[in-house]
């Protein structure tokens, strides 16, 4: 079967989906104890890849700064009113190793979890964070070369920034991992990939996790690109992620690769063997709620804009639901998942969940299901299974004014879909809180001297249009704000009078 040029992917969070298990079950729920029912049901909704989040080896250290920060304890005292110690369990980014640890079934339930995805026709993306590795990681004992080391002066000027580690072979002090623009995270150590050593070992560690599944999805990928890394501490580093990526690629030739990419930087890692990136920079323009902003991201080249990964939340982002009001949430989910790309969807997107879950904690809140949002996003899921949206051509499409002096079609965002099979989609949202009028010019050229049929496949209705007139001067659009179309555009029908909605 040919694979979906735009797929689409379900992130799980892994110990907080368990920790629900195990309150259903009654006992301790591993990754064998995830229902087969619950795999059937993502398959038909159309999904390719589930994103297991945080499946590896954490340790005791890191689990220790979870529970003793009280910056971090705080964010999760609003998640979890009701926190207990046993709650934390710590950021399933500081990892120690790459394995499954046994209160999670271990290496082998994750290779049974693995078949039957792949039954399904699902395949498995997990994590993988090259830029640091939790405090108690075996190389600290092993291999402390791998790792950035400080000076007394570096932990007197930046006091966030280093630690010591105690270690059986005499102490250390190293720094923690970090973005340039933020304090050093607490719960981890900096790799130094000014080593290469480190690269390889590093490479050895990918070759590994990719024998365990179809994917990763790298955390932070850019600060290990050379120009970042010199610029955070100073050394120079050959670059990684084009030997990596080719040295997986040459043992497992489908191996995906998601990068997690903030800072301009996706075309980078696109071009370093990168499969997908992050559209950070479309979510923070839908974000703003503007939409030329928005509609000018998508005259990007098709080569860059079919490997983004389109989303409206992750484990990282605020929950979509309490960002954006239900208005603007369902247009900019329209505008998100019906352009090109990977659609990126996050456990308890689609009931509306408000509270973001850090990946230090295994339970989530009790929430109520937003039942409106949850009908919206089946029937976009339906949508989304359409051969005509997986795999056919996408076209940004221009809006005119209505009449001279109309500025409302500034507020339009419009795409058109055709496959070789002949369906035809258009998609319309008024991204704007003010009504809006405009003329959507199609690209298709064969509309002339018959009638057409519009069915909107999310609300329902059906128009008919005189094809003379969508040639000429295109459809003809007045919306309500935040309103949207997906419109399935057939020949045949009589001729309505009328030229507007």
């Amino acid at each position: 079967m040919k694979p979906n040029q735009y797929p689409s992917l379900f992130q799980i969070n892994t110990r907080v989906r368990l920790t629900e298990r195990s309150r259903n079950l009654g006992r301790p729920a591993t990754l064998d104890d995830i229902p087969d029912a619950e795999l059937d049901r993502l398959a038909k909704m159309g999904f390719d890849w589930v994103w297991f989040l945080s499946v590896w080896q954490t340790g005791t250290a890191g689990r220790q700064i979870s529970r003793s920060n009280p910056e971090w304890r705080k964010e999760f005292q609003e998640t979890l009113p009701d926190l207990n110690e046993d709650d934390i369990a710590g950021s399933g980014f500081a990892i120690t190793g790459y394995n499954v640890p046994e209160s999670l079934g271990g290496d082998a339930a994750l290779a049974r979890l693995r078949a039957r995805l792949r039954k399904r026709g699902l395949r498995l993306m997990l994590d993988f964070v090259p830029n640091h590795t939790g405090l108690d990681h075996p190389w600290v004992e092993e291999h402390p070369e791998y790792y950035i080391a400080g000076t007394e002066l570096d932990l007197a000027r930046s006091p966030q920034n280093y630690t010591r580690v105690k270690r059986q072979r005499g102490d250390l002090l190293l720094a923690h991992g970090r973005d340039p623009y933020f304090p050093g995270w607490p719960d981890t150590l900096q790799l130094n990939y000014g080593n290469p050593a480190t690269q390889e070992a590093m490479t050895g560690e990918l070759l590994r996790i990719a024998g365990q599944c179809d994917g990763v999805r790298c955390d932070m990928a850019m600060l290990v690109l050379p120009e970042v890394f010199e610029r955070t501490w100073g050394k120079p580093a050959k670059p990684f992620w084009p030997e990596a990526t080719r040295r997986v690629r040459d043992r497992f030739p489908d191996f995906c690769f998601m990068a997690e990419v903030y800072w301009d930087l996706e075309w980078t890692l696109q071009q370093q063997g990168f499969d997908f990136t992050y559209d950070k920079r479309l979510y923070d323009r839908l974000r703003e709620g503007h939409a030329r902003p928005v509609r000018e991201h998508f005259h990007a080249t098709p080569d860059y804009q079919n490997k983004l990964a389109r989303f409206l939340e992750n484990h990282d982002e605020p929950r979509a639901a309490a960002a954006f009001s239900d208005a603007v949430h369902r247009a900019a989910a329209v505008v998100t998942f019906l352009s090109p790309g990977l659609r990126f969807f996050h456990q308890g997107q689609f009931e509306g969940r408000r509270k973001r879950i850090s990946p230090h904690l295994v339970r989530a809140p009790e929430e109520k299901v937003n039942g409106e949002l949850k009908t919206f996003y089946a029937r976009l899921l339906e949508i989304l299974r359409q051969p005509v949206v997986r795999q056919g051509q996408w076209q940004l499409l221009e809006c005119v004014p209505a009449w001279q002096g109309n500025g409302s079609s500034d507020a339009f965002i419009a795409f058109a879909w055709q496959d070789s099979g002949g369906e035809r989609l258009l998609i319309c949202a008024n991204f704007a809180g003010h009504p809006g009028q405009c003329y959507v010019r199609l690209p298709f050229s064969d509309l002339g001297g018959k009638p057409w049929q519009l069915r909107d496949w999310l609300g329902g209705a059906v128009y008919e249009r005189d094809g003379d007139g969508l040639q000429s001067r295109g459809l003809y659009l007045d919306t309500a704000p935040w309103q949207y179309h997906v419109f399935e555009l057939k020949a045949g029908g009589s001729v309505d009078p009328s030229d507007v909605f």
